[in-house]
Formats: C-alpha cells, sequence, structure tokens
C-alpha cells in the first residue's frame, strides 16, 4: 500500500510513518497543505491520512473538497483532535471516508487504511476502458480504436492500460518504471522511449488525432483533449 500523510505535527508524523514502514507499506509526507494537495492531485495513491488543522490558508476539509471536486477518488483518513460529533459530520460531509481522533493507536488507523483500500477496490474493478475512441477489454485483451483492432506486445498492452488508468494525467518516467517494468530504479536505457514510441506508431500513427503525447521534461499523457 502506497500512502501521502499530510501532517504538520512532527511527533504524529513519526509515529505513522514508523508504522507504516514496519508494517511493509510506503508512504510520501508533507506537513504542507499546499503541496499535499499537489501530491494528492498528481501522483497515484491508495490512500491519504489527512491532518484536519493544517497551518497556513489551506485546511484539511479544503484539500478534500478540492480532491472530490476534481473527481479524484483516493480514500482519506482524517486524523484530528477535533473529536465532537458536529466536526466529524463536517469532516465526512465534505468527502473524507473516514475519521479518527487523535490521540490513536496505530493498529487502529491502519486496521482503517485496510478496511477504506479494500472498499475501494472492490468498487473500482473494471474490465474496460475507453479515452476518445481508443477502447479496451482488460479480459479479452482486445484493443480497437474506432472499427479497427490493434495487435499489442504484452509489454506494450501493460504500458498502455497504465496510461488509460491514469487518462488526462501526466505519468512520469518514474511511475512507469515502477509500474509497468517494476524497476524501482533508473536503469539509464531508451528502454521507455521505445516501447512508447512502438506504442505511438500503433495507436496514433494513422490517425487524424493523436491521443499519447509527449510533455516536455515531465512525462506522458493519454488524453482526447487539444
Amino acid at each position: 500500500m502506497k500512502v501521502l500523510l499530510i501532517e504538520d505535527n512532527e511527533r504524529v508524523t513519526q509515529f505513522v510513518l514508523k508504522g507504516l514502514a514496519e508494517s511493509g507499506h510506503t508512504a510520501d509526507h508533507t506537513p504542507s497543505g499546499r503541496d499535499g494537495m499537489f501530491l494528492a492531485a498528481s501522483e497515484p495513491y491508495d490512500a491519504i491520512i489527512l491532518d484536519r488543522m493544517l497551518p497556513g490558508d489551506i485546511d484539511g476539509l479544503a484539500i478534500i473538497e478540492a480532491l472530490r471536486k476534481a473527481g479524484k477518488r483516493t480514500p482519506i483518513l482524517i486524523l484530528s483532535a477535533l473529536s465532537d460529533v458536529d466536526e466529524r459530520i463536517r469532516g465526512l460531509r465534505a468527502g473524507g471516508d473516514d475519521y479518527l481522533t487523535k490521540p490513536f493507536a496505530f493498529g487502529e488507523l491502519l486496521a482503517r487504511l485496510d478496511a477504506l483500500t479494500r472498499r475501494a477496490q472492490a468498487e473500482t474493478v473494471q474490465t474496460k476502458l475507453e479515452v476518445a475512441d481508443l477502447r479496451v477489454d482488460l479480459l479479452t485483451r482486445r484493443v480497437m480504436r474506432g472499427s479497427r483492432d490493434i495487435a499489442l506486445q504484452p509489454r506494450e498492452f501493460k504500458l498502455l492500460e497504465y496510461l488509460m488508468r491514469h487518462a488526462d494525467q501526466v505519468v512520469t518516467r518514474t511511475m512507469l518504471l515502477e509500474n509497468v517494468w517494476d524497476y524501482h530504479f533508473d536503469p539509464q536505457t531508451n528502454l521507455i522511449d521505445v516501447h512508447i514510441s512502438k506504442l505511438r506508431q500503433k495507436i496514433d500513427a494513422d490517425f487524424e488525432r493523436p491521443l499519447l503525447r509527449t510533455v516536455r521534461n515531465a512525462g506522458y499523457t493519454l488524453t482526447s483533449h487539444d
């Protein structure tokens, strides 16, 4: 499980990060609401642990509302010292998925995260993906653009599936290495460029509108937008 922790209290941060690491999970952390909102909107996480009260002009509820308006459905567990019922209701109505008051036991936090991610996985099982006129059937592994069948090699299919699951988002080279090739280091080769080029040739070359685009100095995006 990959978790984003948005928390400004150093003691709570170390407690949670240590527990997640010992439980075999990875986590990114920021004490900043603005940075947290950027990470949550741009990186794929299985869950977000969010402090209700943050310094600056963006608090936890504002982050939740902004993410939900942007269509991000990542499960969010709110941490807060505000324990009264009205505050819990505000957090859940803003779009939070669960609410845990401070102080808390790490075992309970982890159990709640597990429940949230199980629920999210059950709700997001997809068998078909679609971007513009490009369609992928994950069960039959059939790829079509318009009325044309497109034959892909296994790695090309996995690459396309990942890009389609993150349609309209910028996907970095690191994200592709980790999620398509299962590399957690940079092999210092043109591996990604070669596969992107082959995939682009198959899904874009003979069509009027290109879907797979390079975002300079950032990565790639699969999008139907101009």
